[in-house]
Formats: C-alpha cells, structure tokens, sequence
C-alpha cells in the first residue's frame, strides 16, 4: 500500500489529485490491473468529475452546502455533522482501470479529493492489484 499526503487549505475544498495518480503508477512501473484509492476520513473523501471546467468543483460545494448546511442542527457535538454527512454522500474509495501502465479515464475526467472539515493534512491509501 502506498500513502500519498494532501494538505487542504480551506475547511471545503476539491482537490485534483490525477496528476499524484498518475504519478505513483509511473513511479512504479504497474501494467495492467485494478487502483485502488482510499480515503481513510470520516470527513472528506473521494470523486470523479469534470476537470475541465473549474465552475464544476464550485457548483459541487455549493449544491451540497444549500442540502447539508454547516449549521443543520446536528446532534454531533463536534460541530462537523455537515461534513460527515457529505463525505458519506461522496463516498471513500474508487476502484480505477489500469491498462498498459495508464490510468483509465474518460476525456474530461480527473480523481478529486473532497476535504470537508479542514483545513488539515489528509492523506489517500493507493492498493495496486495486478491483472
């Protein structure tokens, strides 16, 4: 297992982590096979989207900040519910195609880390499965 670390600057922020991506599998020469990538935080976590166009991150965060205000009246007494609920939503881990050394994603695509209670350093865990 591989970690790669992240440091988020805001307490909500996408950030594009293809390039780190790509990076680890040239670093390390991988074929053909599954990537793993996990985000081991309750609050933040891990999508594919549109990296093409910079309003999409926006558009993302402010959709999920009108659904899940910071202040809903959660019960959590950490004051952070909005952002365990939103990295629920989002999701933890993505499985990604591997094929002749080259992540596999479609044309407009790119792998965001979602941080949602920071500003914090944050990492992902990369499993490389052969096949």
């Amino acid at each position: 297992m591989h970690r790669i670390k992240i440091s988020s600057q805001r307490r909500e922020e996408i950030i594009d982590i293809t390039s780190l991506v790509r990076k680890y599998l040239a670093e390390n020469q991988f074929v053909s096979g599954i990537l793993a990538i996990y985000s081991p935080h309750t609050t933040a976590a891990l999508t594919v989207n549109e990296n093409a166009d910079p309003d999409v991150k926006g558009d993302i965060l402010s959709f999920l900040n009108k659904t899940i205000p910071r202040n809903g009246g959660f019960a959590h007494a950490e004051g952070n519910s909005d952002a365990h609920i939103k990295g629920t939503l989002a999701g933890f881990s993505h499985p990604f195609i591997v094929e002749n050394g080259k992540l596999q994603l479609g044309a407009w695509q790119g792998i965001y880390f979602l941080e949602f209670d920071g500003p914090r350093d944050r990492e992902i865990w990369l499993k490389f499965i052969p096949g």
